[in-house]
């Protein structure tokens, strides 16, 4: 089976093919243009390295967020298109849970492992997981302890010490920029490009039929959009 899988939950974000489990191509993508002036440019140059047109792809995967706004609707929507215009079925999965199975590789079950996304404003995104004892990027292999959030770093890990939670691996650009606050106590992982592990969760959803149509695609956005707030506001 092949997947074509997209993030752009950062600026920078990857596109990769996977032909089932062996990578045929990742790149990551331009940070210096935006993602409106990108895509679907980059898809295009994944594929035509790869000899392949859109239609060849088998099943469309793409980061449901958290991230940018902006960034998260034009790479779902990228993604709904191309599906629609071939036929296709879309898996949709959370940046989170992606660096979750990044930093869950090779661990033993019972580790704890955490997702660190810059939510800007000095906030993170984050997510706490228990390594579990099912295969890579299953849904057995990641336990969900503290569900997707947005909190300031130092709350976060307060409250998971407090809980006696705290995890022994940290992963995600929140973890880089807010490594010394997390000190030793625990190992900090720069995230690697994730598009190819979005691709490999995306592979094994397909085997399960655990796909959507891709008017079924949808963002998580965690933190509530700036106008929905200031919509609010003006209504109060």
């Amino acid at each position: 089976m092949r997947v074509l899988a997209l993030d752009t939950t950062t600026r920078r974000g990857s596109v990769a093919l996977l032909d089932d489990e062996r990578l045929v191509v990742q790149r990551e993508g331009d940070d210096t243009r935006a993602h409106a002036e990108r895509l679907p440019g980059e898809l295009v140059d994944v594929l035509t390295a790869a000899r392949l047109s859109s239609c060849d792809v088998d099943l469309f995967a793409v980061a449901a967020g958290p991230g940018s706004f902006t960034g998260l609707r034009i790479g779902i929507a990228a993604m709904q298109g191309l599906a629609v215009v071939c036929g296709r079925r879309m898996v949709a999965v959370s940046l989170l849970q992606a660096l979750g199975h990044v930093a869950a590789d090779a661990r033993e079950p019972g580790t704890l492992v955490a997702a660190w996304m810059n939510a800007h404003r000095r906030d993170v995104f984050s997510a706490l997981y228990r390594v579990g004892s099912g295969g890579p990027f299953t849904s057995q292999r990641l336990v969900e302890i503290d569900p997707p959030r947005v909190d300031r770093p130092d709350a976060v890990w307060r409250e998971w010490r407090e809980r006696g939670a705290v995890p022994h691996l940290v992963t995600g650009d929140g973890a880089v920029l807010y490594a010394d606050m997390i000190g030793q106590d625990a190992t900090v992982l720069p995230p690697p490009p994730l598009a190819a592990t979005i691709g490999q969760v995306a592979l094994i959803r397909a085997r399960t039929h655990a796909t959507l149509s891709p008017a079924g695609v949808q963002p998580l956005y965690v933190r509530r959009p700036d106008a929905e707030i200031a919509r609010d506001r003006r209504n109060a």
